[in-house]
């Protein structure tokens, strides 16, 4: 489901170009969890971003479901993603002016599905929030916001799903809710799982987990 060949990415500084990531290579299967941990700056969450066709590799290549990403301009990239890949924040990234159920239509809305309502009230009831649709994110705590955020990246039914900290902003009780609500819904739906994580407990639930120190994966 997931290729990544001799993945690489520097940028620019003053004092010449900084490595943030080198030589990554991976396979992911379908249907299979992996987390990606490290210590701040190892380039973990680069390394999510490159998987994902959120950022253009350096060198190397990326491919999703046989799909070249580095071969890809950003329209294409985007179509991919559209058809293929969910995201789940640490900050959640919902919109602020929509309500809960507007929030899980959106993906959906963007693809002109005339079912949007429905399997967004269907995934909202799942993640237990049925009585919250019309509710803002400010009306909503942190780990109902990140309920929202679950549903809505589950809402397209994505092959994959990619999580950068996932259960980063919560408490230790809400963060397991979020990772058992997680899994149970990867189960279902057979969605290959690539988080990024700092949460032994989350990263221990995976069946792979790559571990980057200073851009190199050990």
């Amino acid at each position: 489901m997931i290729e990544a060949d001799q993945l690489g990415k520097t940028v620019p500084t003053a004092n010449g170009e900084l490595v943030i990531l080198s030589s990554v290579n991976l396979a992911v299967k379908p249907g299979e969890s992996i987390a990606i941990i490290g210590s701040s700056g190892s380039g973990k969450s680069t390394l999510l971003g490159l998987l994902a066709g959120l950022d253009s590799p350096s060198t190397g290549r990326v491919a999703l479901n046989g799909n070249a990403l580095t071969s890809l301009d950003e329209d294409g990239r985007a179509a991919i993603r559209n058809e293929l890949v969910g995201f789940v924040f640490q900050s959640f990234q919902l919109l602020p002016r929509l309500t809960a159920l507007e929030n899980v239509m959106l993906p959906l809305e963007l693809r002109a599905d005339k079912k949007a309502k429905i399997a967004a009230m269907a995934l909202l009831k799942r993640v237990g929030l049925a009585h919250r649709l019309h509710h803002t994110p400010m009306q909503l705590s942190g780990g109902e916001q990140q309920r929202v955020a679950l549903a809505r990246a589950f809402v397209t039914e994505p092959s994959i799903l990619f999580a950068d900290e996932p259960t980063g902003n919560l408490d230790s009780k809400t963060g397991l809710k979020i990772i058992e609500l997680l899994f149970e819904l990867n189960k279902e739906k057979n969605t290959t799982l690539v988080l990024v994580t700092h949460d032994d407990m989350l990263a221990e639930r995976c069946e792979t987990t790559v571990r980057l120190e200073a851009g190199h994966m050990l």
